[in-house]
C-alpha cells in the first residue's frame, strides 16, 4: 500500500515535517501489523513553492509538480499537515490542493494534522482543514492531530498525549486503507470505429 504525507512547513528544520514523519511512520507500523506492507513518501511543499505558483498562474503543472500530484492522487492513504497561520492553513498548503483536480481525492482516506505556535489554534483543524477535504469528498479520519510547542517536550503529559493522538489517528487511517481496494487507473473501454459505424446503419 502507498502512503503519502504532504508537509507544508516553511522552515528547516520544520515541526510540520517532523509531525508528518511521525504520522507516516505510525501509519506504516499499523499497516504492517495488519499484514499490509506499506511504502511511505513524504512531500515537502516548500521545495515546490515556485512550481505551485506557476501552475496557479498558467493552469499547467510542470514535470516535478505533476509527478508529485500523481503520487498524491494515486496514494491509498494521504496524510496532510499544515502549519496554522492566522487561524487557518497556510497559503502554500491551500494552493497545492487548488492545483489538484477537485475530484481526484474522492473516496481517499485522509488524516489531517497541523502545527502552530499556540494550542488555541487547534480548532483550525475542524473549521478549516476538515471542511476542505470534505469538499474534496475525501474520507477524513475522526482523529485530527494538532501539535503546539509544548507537545514536543521529551517528557511530561504533552509529549505523551501527542504520541497517543498520533497512534490513534494513524490506526484510524490504516483501518480505512485496509478496507479500501488499492488505487488503480480508471479503465476506459474503446469501441472500434467500424463498430460505431455499424451501430448507426439502419436495420
Amino acid at each position: 500500500m502507498r502512503v503519502v504525507a504532504v508537509a507544508a512547513g516553511l522552515g528547516t528544520p520544520s515541526s510540520t515535517r517532523l509531525l508528518a514523519d511521525r504520522l507516516a511512520a505510525a501509519t506504516r507500523d499499523h499497516l504492517t501489523e495488519a499484514g499490509h506492507p506499506a511504502e511511505v513518501t513524504v512531500v515537502e511543499l516548500r521545495d515546490l513553492a515556485t512550481d505551485i505558483a506557476n501552475a496557479m498562474v498558467t493552469g499547467f503543472p510542470g514535470t516535478r509538480l505533476r509527478t508529485t500530484i500523481e503520487a498524491v492522487t494515486g496514494a491509498d492513504g494521504l496524510i496532510a499537515v499544515s502549519p496554522i497561520f492566522s487561524a487557518s492553513y497556510s497559503g502554500l498548503f491551500k494552493s497545492f490542493f487548488d492545483v489538484i483536480d477537485n475530484t481526484a481525492l474522492a473516496g481517499r482516506p485522509v488524516l489531517i494534522a497541523a502545527t502552530g505556535g499556540t494550542a488555541r489554534h487547534s480548532l483550525a483543524l475542524e473549521h478549516a482543514l476538515r471542511p476542505l477535504f470534505t469538499y474534496l469528498r475525501a474520507i477524513v479520519v475522526p482523529t485530527a492531530v494538532y501539535a503546539a510547542p509544548e507537545d514536543w517536550g521529551t517528557g511530561g503529559d504533552g509529549a505523551g498525549d501527542l504520541a497517543a493522538r498520533i497512534g490513534r489517528a494513524a490506526g484510524e487511517l490504516a483501518a480505512l486503507m485496509g478496507h479500501r481496494p488499492p488505487a488503480s487507473p480508471a479503465q476506459e473501454t474503446v469501441v472500434p470505429f467500424e463498430d460505431q459505424l455499424a451501430a448507426l446503419r439502419p436495420d
